[in-house]
C-alpha cells in the first residue's frame, strides 16, 4: 500500500498522466468530435469501428479522459502538500543550521569584508547566531515548485469547469441570416462553403457577431476543428446541410424567398398550395423514359430536381421542377432555385468567471515558474575564518557567487580571498 501511495505521488507517475492527456488532447483536435456516426463512416472507412469503440468521437467526454483528470489532481495534491510541508518545516530551521555549517571557503580578513560588503550590497537580509552571521535573499524562491504545482492544479480543475459546464446551442442558420440567442446576441452567417476553390472540402462560415452590449467581432472565418472566440461565446463549425429554395412571386409582384424542406407547404389559400415531396441530388433518364432519382448525396448536388404536389381546387397534380424553372398556381408564380448549403454552428457558452479564473491559474503558472528558475535561495553563511554556501543547489550557487566575487575583488583592486 506504501508503496502504490508513493508511485501515486510520484513525479513519475504525473509525467505519464500529463503525457496521456496530451496524446487524448492531439487526438481530439485529429479527429474532429461530436459528428454524426454515419459522418465517421464515411469519412475513416477503414476504422470508424475503433473510434466508435474507444468513443474517439467524444474523447474529451470518455470516461477514461476524465479518469486521467482525477488521477493527475489527486497526483498534484499529493505533491503539493507534501512538499509544501517539507518547504516550511525547512525554511524555519534553515538559518540554525546554516549558522552551523562549517566553512567550506577560508577568507582573509580583508577578504572577509569585502564578502560582507558585497552581500550587503546584494540586499541580503543577516542574521547573527552566536560567531556567525547568516545571509539570506530570495527566500521565497524555495515555494517555487509548490506554486507551479499548485497552478497546473488549478488550471486542470478549471479547465475541466470550462469543458464540462458551459452550456451548447447546436443552431443551422442560412446564408444572409442571423442566429439570436437567449440573451440577445446575434451571430449572423454571412456566407457558407462546402469546398474551396481547388474543390477541397474545408466546410467554412463566414460569421460576426454582436453582442448585447453592442460590442461586435470582425467577420471571423469558422472551420471545423479551427473554432471562433468571442466574448463569452465560442464557436464551432459542427455540421451542415442543403435545403432548397423558392423565389415566391406574389400577384401584386412582390417577392421573397423561401427555404423549403421536405414536407413544407407554400400556401396562398385554402384551395391553392405547393407541397414540396423531395429535393433530390441528381437523376437520370430510364430507357423507357421514365425520371429515376438518385437519393444517395455527399453535400453535392450535381443536378438537383424537385418533387412535389401541385393542390388547385381540389386537384392534386404531382410536378417535377429544376432549378430555373418556374410554376404559377392562383396568380402566384413560383421559382424554384439552385439548392442552398447552410452551416450547423454549436455555439458554446462559458461562464466569464471560469475564463478569468482560468487566465488566474495560467497567471499562477508562470509566476511559479519564475520562482523556480529566477528567484533560488541564496543562503551564505559567514564567520571570523571564512564562509560556506549553503542553500537547495550550493555548487551552482557556489560557482555563480564566487565569479560575482571575483568580479567584485577585481573592481577593488586588491587581494583577500584565500580560497573560491
Amino acid at each position: 500500500m506504501r508503496k502504490v501511495f508513493r508511485y501515486l505521488r510520484s513525479m513519475r507517475f504525473g509525467l505519464l498522466l500529463l503525457g496521456l492527456i496530451g496524446l487524448c488532447s492531439v487526438i481530439g483536435t485529429v479527429i474532429p468530435q461530436g459528428r454524426e456516426i454515419a459522418w465517421y463512416a464515411q469519412t475513416y472507412r477503414s476504422f470508424h469501428g475503433v473510434i466508435l469503440l474507444l468513443r474517439l468521437n467524444r474523447i474529451f467526454e470518455s470516461p477514461y479522459f476524465i479518469a486521467l483528470l482525477i488521477l493527475l489532481c489527486l497526483n498534484l495534491s499529493l505533491c503539493s502538500l507534501l512538499r509544501i510541508r517539507t518547504v516550511v518545516t525547512a525554511a524555519k530551521t534553515e538559518t540554525q543550521r546554516a549558522a552551523r555549517a562549517p566553512d567550506t571557503v577560508l577568507l582573509t580578513p580583508e577578504g572577509a569584508e569585502k564578502l560582507r560588503q558585497y552581500l550587503t550590497d546584494m540586499r541580503c537580509k543577516s542574521e547573527t547566531i552566536g560567531e556567525a552571521t547568516v545571509w539570506r535573499k530570495h527566500g521565497i524562491g524555495r515555494y517555487g515548485t509548490f506554486v507551479t504545482h499548485l497552478s497546473i492544479l488549478l488550471t486542470v480543475v478549471f479547465g475541466a469547469l470550462a469543458l464540462y459546464t458551459p452550456t451548447v446551442v447546436d443552431r443551422d442558420c442560412m446564408p444572409g441570416e442571423s442566429i439570436f440567442l437567449d440573451d440577445g446576441t446575434e451571430i449572423h452567417v454571412h456566407d457558407f462553403r462546402i469546398a474551396d476553390e481547388t474543390g477541397r472540402l474545408d466546410y467554412q462560415s463566414r460569421v460576426q457577431v454582436t453582442l448585447p452590449d453592442g460590442r461586435q467581432s470582425e467577420v471571423a472565418e469558422l472551420k471545423v476543428n479551427h473554432p471562433f472566440s468571442f466574448g463569452a461565446y465560442k464557436l464551432f463549425q459542427q455540421t451542415f446541410g442543403t435545403t432548397g429554395s423558392v423565389t415566391v412571386t406574389d400577384p401584386d409582384g412582390s417577392e421573397f424567398v423561401s427555404y423549403i424542406k421536405r414536407g413544407d407547404v407554400l400556401m396562398l389559400d385554402d384551395r391553392n398550395r405547393l407541397v414540396i415531396d423531395t429535393l433530390y441530388p441528381d437523376y437520370a433518364m430510364s430507357p423507357d423514359g421514365e425520371i429515376v432519382f438518385d437519393t444517395v448525396t455527399t453535400g453535392v448536388y450535381p443536378n438537383p430536381i424537385y418533387t412535389g404536389l401541385i393542390i388547385a381546387d381540389g386537384e392534386r397534380t404531382p410536378f417535377y421542377a429544376l432549378p430555373g424553372q418556374a410554376l404559377t398556381l392562383g396568380g402566384a408564380r413560383f421559382t424554384f432555385n439552385a439548392p442552398v448549403d447552410y452551416p450547423g454552428i454549436r455555439v458554446k457558452h462559458v461562464s466569464p468567471l471560469v475564463n478569468a479564473l482560468l487566465v488566474g491559474a495560467f497567471a499562477l503558472m508562470i509566476a511559479g515558474l519564475y520562482l523556480t528558475f529566477f528567484l533560488e535561495p541564496v543562503l551564505v553563511k559567514t564567520d571570523a575564518e571564512g564562509c560556506a554556501v549553503l542553500g537547495p543547489k550550493p555548487e551552482r550557487m557556489r560557482v555563480e557567487l564566487g565569479e560575482e566575487l571575483r568580479e567584485y575583488e577585481r573592481q577593488l583592486g586588491g587581494g583577500g580571498f584565500a580560497a573560491f
